[in-house]
């Protein structure tokens, strides 16, 4: 099996095992109360997404340089078009690498698919200042690397849909998607995963 997961208190950057443990092997650390995911809003229908990753004790990784020719990010007017990430280290390093259905399971492609959710907020924050800027996520391509045979595509993408709802809120974490198998990814990445938001004015 080729799955190489980084340490997860380095890969946080610190952040207690106990919220670590809310984005790998729990999967309900991060709901409150009532079942739901992320932070209430204000009464104003805001969440902020800054501060929600420090309630939840994330400090998102550096952002690190495309590997071929293009930009991690392009603001046109109000809207963002975040680049496919790839689960790797954000020094490069291979992170998650197989086949779903393979060489990974799918609990093992859903964690990958929530470190590309770090990498994601990291390139945006590193674009925009703050993901207090950010007003939506307007839609998520996610590819998962898998077998012929394997259907369950959307589970996998959830590890990022759901780590996006956890940290914007229901409102604007949630939008449009699609979720597509695919016979290989670069460097063998379980998954690649690409974004549209919209930007506060």
């Amino acid at each position: 099996m080729s799955l190489l997961l980084p340490n997860r208190r380095t890969f946080f950057g610190g952040a207690a095992a106990g919220l670590l443990g809310a984005f790998f092997p729990g999967r309900s650390a991060a709901l409150d109360p009532s079942g739901h995911h992320g932070p209430a809003p204000d009464p104003a229908g805001q969440v902020s997404p800054e501060a929600r990753l420090r309630e939840l004790g994330i400090e998102l990784p550096s952002p690190r340089a495309p590997v071929a020719t293009y930009v991690p990010a392009v603001a046109v007017g109000t809207t963002l078009y975040v680049a496919g990430h790839t689960p790797r280290m954000p020094d490069g390093s291979a992170g998650v690498i197989g086949r779903v259905g393979a060489d990974l399971t799918i609990e093992e492609g859903r964690d990958a698919a929530r470190m590309v959710g770090l990498l994601v907020l990291a390139t945006i924050r590193a674009h925009v200042g703050s993901l207090d800027r950010v007003a939506r996520l307007v839609r998520t391509f996610g590819m998962v690397n898998a077998t012929a045979d394997f259907t369950q595509q959307p589970q996998v993408v959830n590890g990022f849909s759901d780590f996006i709802v956890d940290v914007f809120g229901e409102r604007a974490g949630k939008g449009a998607r699609a979720a597509v198998g695919m016979g290989s990814l670069p460097g063998g990445m379980a998954v690649e995963i690409e974004t549209t938001w919209e930007l506060r004015a």
